[in-house]
């Protein structure tokens, strides 16, 4: 037994020094993972990048959006657009204030009353026989519906002038034969005539009107002329059979007095 204790003894002061050379020298395990780190700083920016190569084929537009250019030089003006639709009326304005008085007017004949002054002027008169008028006479009337002022004189068919101005006069008639009719100015060689050429004995209107100056004591009136209308002894024989009212309607008026 103390051979064996002897024995222990000395295999282990034998192994001493290796043990703690092995401990002196030796790799221990790696440790464990640890958490990971903070996020860095920010770096710094790079620097601009070469233009892009276009290239054939699709695009990608979301490539060319990242890789957008400097803005270029505006294009020319394209072609108007059509109208477009109209707006609404806007609100009435305000009335404006009233204007200075004007200039006192003149008094253009001086000593009389205005009141005695004929400025109006109007007749309408009414042929209504049954027999056709002759010839290059003047027509006369029967009936005198308007006759301001006693212008116009039925009997003679003359309408005198007055009040010197600007007279618009109109003329209507029906008759079944060819009818010309003609204004007559006093003092005028040429006529206004008005021709209706009648071919089938039907009743037919003649119509005409005309705007004149007239000076105060001129005259006016209206005539039956031979144009191409039948022969006076067929307008007799129509007569004869057709015994109705031959109509002939003369009317006149002053538009604006120039005195």
């Amino acid at each position: 037994m103390g051979a064996d204790l002897v024995c222990a003894v000395l295999l282990a002061v034998a192994l001493l020094p290796s043990a703690v050379e092995g401990d002196v020298n030796c790799n221990g395990r790696p440790g464990e993972l640890g958490p990971p780190g903070r996020d860095g700083l920010a770096g710094m920016k790079g620097q601009k990048g070469e233009p892009a190569v276009r290239v054939d084929g699709p695009v990608d537009t979301s490539m060319l959006l990242r890789l957008r250019g400097d803005k270029g030089s505006s294009g020319p003006q394209g072609p108007m657009g059509p109208k477009g639709y109209r707006g609404d009326v806007g609100a009435a304005g305000m009335a404006g204030k009233p204007g200075p008085p004007g200039p006192v007017g003149m008094d253009l004949n001086p000593g009389q009353s205005s009141s005695n002054q004929e400025t109006h002027s109007a007749f309408s008169v009414r042929r209504n026989v049954t027999t056709y008028p002759p010839f290059n006479q003047k027509i006369t009337y029967q009936e005198a519906v308007v006759n301001t002022n006693n212008n116009f004189a039925i009997n003679t068919g003359i309408f005198t002038c007055r009040t010197p101005g600007f007279y618009y006069f109109t003329f209507h008639s029906i008759a079944k034969v060819s009818v010309c009719l003609g204004l007559v100015k006093a003092g005028e060689v040429e006529k206004i005539v008005f021709c209706d050429e009648n071919t089938r004995n039907s009743e037919q209107v003649l119509s005409g009107g005309v705007v004149l100056q007239l000076t105060a004591g001129q005259q006016v009136w209206l005539e039956s002329y031979r144009d191409q209308q039948q022969n006076l002894q067929i307008q007799k024989d129509v007569d004869a059979k057709d015994v109705r009212e031959k109509l002939i309607i003369f009317n006149g008026f002053l538009i604006f007095s120039n005195s």
